[in-house]
C-alpha cells in the first residue's frame, strides 16, 4: 500500500514549490516508508510514498508511460487481485510490460480503456492519472471504499490526498469547522456522511466513484453501486457459490512478495480466513503466522453482555489446535490503550472509535514487527447480515441508523448555543432518508427482503465505512497493509440479492456463511455466537480516561468546552448510563474517551470554528 497526493493548479500552471512538496510528503511517510517520488507537468504535481509489497524492485511511482505524442502519469494506492488476467488481456491487445507490478498493469489498463478500466478491476484502490496531452486528471476509488481519497477545490485548484493531514499540509486547505462539520463530529461521529471530509469545503470521493478535473472544474460520477438481481439459486447452490467466492477471494489476497499473516479472534470471519490461509501456506511449504489481541487481566474483569456473550481466548485455542500456524498473542495494557487515544486521533485525522481505534493501533504496531501484510475479516457482518440490527425485527423496522439510536442522548452534550444552531433530529433524519432514497431496492420482494436491502445499503455507506477507515488508518500508521477478503465486490454483489431467509438459515446469524464454510472450521468455532472486536473491561481504563477528561474540565481554555456542555460532561463522569454512543462497543468509558479525542483533535489540528 501507499500514500498518494497531488495538486492541479491551472491558475499558476506551475509545479508546487519544493517546500510544499516536502511538507506534504512528510505527512505520507508512515503510509509509505520505503520509497518516495514526485512528478510535475505544467499545472500538475503528483506525489507518492510507497510501502513495497509486490515487485519490490519495480513499481516505482509516479509512473509515466508514453505512446507517440501522448503521455500518462499514475499515482496509485492499493492492490489489484486480478493483475494476471488483466496483464494477459492487455498483452493480447499489444501492450508490452517491463516489470511485474500491478502498478504498470493499472496504468496500461487506463491507457487501453480509459475511465472504464475501473469496471474491470478487482481490488482495493485509490488512484490518479494525469493525462499530459489533454491536461486533465482522472481520479477513482474502489467499489467498496477500502482505500481513502480526500480532496478540496480552492480557487480553481484541486488538491487530493490519501489522508486529511496531507491536504492540510498544502497550506491552502484550512482545518476549519462549520456548523455541518460540528454536526458530523457531535451528532454522527465517529461516522461520517458519505463524501464528507468534516473540515469546511473538504470532501471524500465516495466508494464506487470516479472523477475528472480540468480547466472547466471537477466532475464526479458513480460507476458502481449495489444493484438487485433476481435470485433463483437454491440454498445448496447459493451456499456452494458463496463458498467458491470466499475461498477465491482469500487465496487471491495471499499473494505477496513480503510476509503475510492473519488476524485471528476466534470468531467466524477471521477463523475462516486463517483456516484458508493456513491450508494455502502449508501446501506451499510455508508456515502461517496468526495474531490475536487480548487485554491484561481481561479474564478477571470480563463482563458478558448481549452483544459480547463470551471472550475469545477459548476459541482462539481451538483454532490453534486445528491449524499448522504459529499464533502470536498480543496482550495490551489498559492504561496504554488509553494513552494511545491521542496518536489514534492523529492517525485517523478525526475523533474515532475511542479504544476500539487505539487498541488496534497498538495491535498493528506489534504485528508490523513481524509482517508487512495481514488479512482481516471486516465486512462479513454487513454483507451476510450478522449484526443484531439485521435480526431484531423491532430494530430492523425502526427508522434511523440502527447503530446510533442516540440522538437525544448526544444533544445533551451540545452547548446551549449549539442546540439553537443545530436541529439534531432533522440533521440525522435527512441523511437517513437520503441514503434510503438512493438505495436500489427490488420492490417486488417481500417486505423483509426490501428492508434488508435498505439495511445493507445503510451499513455499506455508513457503518462499514467507519470500520474500514479505522482499519486503514490504524494499520497504515505503522506501514502495515491490511487486506479484507470479504470486501471482494463480487461477494457483495451476489449476496445483495440473496433472500433473507437464506442468509439467516435456520434462524442463525450468518447461517448461510456458516453452512457454506462447513468442514473448513471446527464446529465449535463454526457455530459460535457472534462476538464483536474485543475491548478492555479493566476498571483501570475507565479510571484513566476519566482522569483525562477531568483534567480537560479543569482547564478553562480547553477547546472542547467551546462545543460541549460542561455539566453534561461532568454527569458523564458520574452516571453509568446504558446508552451506547455508537455501535455495540462505545458505552460510557468509550464516550468519555471520544470527548478526550475531540479535545485533542481541536488542539493538535488548530481547528478554527466558523
Amino acid at each position: 500500500m501507499c500514500a498518494i497526493a497531488g495538486v492541479i493548479d491551472f491558475a499558476s500552471a506551475r509545479a508546487l514549490p519544493p517546500e510544499t512538496v516536502e511538507r506534504m510528503l512528510a505527512t505520507m511517510r508512515r503510509r509509505g516508508p520505503d520509497q518516495e517520488g514526485t512528478a510535475a507537468d505544467g499545472p500538475a504535481t503528483l506525489l507518492h510514498r510507497r510501502l513495497s509489497v509486490m515487485d519490490l524492485q519495480g513499481g516505482r511511482q509516479p509512473m509515466t508511460c508514453t505512446a507517440g505524442t501522448h503521455a500518462w502519469t499514475l499515482v496509485y494506492n492499493g492492490e489489484l487481485y486480478n493483475t494476471p488476467e488483466l496483464r494477459t488481456e492487455l498483452e493480447g491487445l499489444g501492450h508490452e510490460f517491463h516489470e511485474s507490478s500491478d502498478t504498470e498493469v493499472l496504468l496500461h489498463s487506463f491507457i487501453q480503456w480509459g475511465a472504464d478500466c475501473v469496471e474491470r478491476l478487482n481490488g482495493i484502490f485509490a488512484f490518479a492519472v494525469w493525462e499530459h496531452h489533454d491536461q486533465r486528471l482522472f481520479l477513482a476509488r474502489d467499489r467498496i471504499g477500502v482505500k481513502p481519497l480526500f480532496y478540496a477545490v480552492q480557487n480553481g485548484t484541486l488538491i487530493f490526498a490519501s489522508e486529511l493531514k496531507t491536504l492540510l499540509a498544502h497550506g491552502a486547505v484550512e482545518a476549519a469547522l462549520d456548523r455541518e462539520g460540528l454536526a458530523e463530529v457531535l451528532l454522527l461521529g465517529p461516522g461520517r456522511t458519505p463524501g464528507c471530509g468534516v473540515f469546511h469545503n473538504v470532501f471524500e470521493l465516495e466508494p464506487g466513484c470516479r472523477a475528472w478535473f480540468d480547466a472547466d472544474g471537477l466532475r464526479t460520477e458513480r460507476y458502481w453501486r449495489l444493484t438487485p438481481h433476481t435470485h433463483r439459486d437454491s440454498f445448496d447452490d447459493t451456499a456452494a457459490h458463496v463458498r467458491a467466492l470466499v475461498l477465491e477471494a482469500i487465496e487471491r489476497q495471499l499473494v505477496s512478495d513480503v510476509p503475510v499473516c492473519t488476524f485471528l479472534s476466534g470468531g467466524l470471519d477471521s477463523s475462516v480466513i486463517s483456516a484458508v490461509a493456513d491450508r494455502y501456506m502449508t501446501q506451499r511449504g510455508r508456515t502461517l503466522h496468526t495474531f490475536s489481541v487480548d487485554y491484561a487481566e481481561n479474564d478477571r474483569y470480563f463482563q458478558a453482555s448481549h452483544f459480547q456473550p463470551n471472550s475469545d481466548n477459548r476459541y482462539i485455542e481451538v483454532m490453534n489446535g486445528a491449524l499448522h500456524a504459529v499464533n502470536h498473542r498480543v496482550v495490551l495494557d489498559s492504561v496504554d490503550v488509553a494513552n494511545a487515544l491521542l496518536p489514534a486521533t492523529e492517525a485517523r485525522d478525526l475523533p474515532g472509535m475511542a479504544d476500539v481505534d487505539s487498541s488496534l493501533l497498538l495491535f498493528c504496531g506489534k504485528i508490523r514487527e513481524q509482517a508487512t501484510v495481514a488479512l482481516s475479516g471486516e465486512c462479513a457482518d454487513e454483507i451476510f447480515g450478522g449484526y443484531p440490527w439485521y435480526r431484531d425485527k423491532d430494530i430492523r423496522a425502526r427508522a434511523g441508523f440502527p447503530w446510533a439510536q442516540s440522538t437525544a442522548y448526544r444533544t445533551e452534550f451540545l452547548t446551549p448555543e449549539l442546540r439553537e444552531k443545530l436541529d439534531a433530529f432533522d440533521y440525522i433524519e435527512a441523511r437517513y432518508r437520503q441514503t434510503i432514497a438512493e438505495s436500489l431496492v427490488d420492490r417486488s420482494l417481500s417486505p423483509i427482503d426490501q428492508r434488508t436491502q435498505e439495511m445493507v445499503n445503510l451499513n455499506f455507506r455508513w457503518f462499514m465505512q467507519t470500520l474500514l477507515d479505522r482499519k486503514d488508518r490504524m494499520s497504515m500508521y505503522h506501514g502495515l497493509e491490511v487486506r479484507v477478503p470479504f470486501c471482494d465486490w463480487r461477494i457483495a454483489d451476489y449476496l445483495y440479492s440473496v433472500p433473507w431467509e437464506l442468509k439467516d438459515w435456520h434462524g442463525y446469524e450468518k447461517g448461510l456463511l456458516r453452512h457454506a464454510m462447513a468442514g473448513i472450521l471446527p464446529d465449535e468455532v463454526l457455530w459460535r455466537k457472534k462476538s464483536p472486536y474485543p475491548k478492555t473491561h479493566h476498571p483501570a481504563y475507565l479510571t484513566a480516561v476519566s482522569t483525562m477528561l477531568r483534567k480537560l474540565l479543569a482547564d478553562p481554555a480547553a477547546p472542547l468546552l467551546q462545543i460541549a456542555d460542561r455539566h453534561a460532561l461532568e454527569r458523564l463522569l458520574t452516571d453509568d448510563r446504558a446508552t451506547p454512543w455508537y455501535g455495540q462497543l462505545m458505552t460510557t468509558p468509550q464516550t468519555i474517551a471520544y470527548f478526550v479525542q475531540i479535545d485533542h483533535w481541536l488542539r493538535a489540528y488548530h481547528v478554527r470554528l466558523l
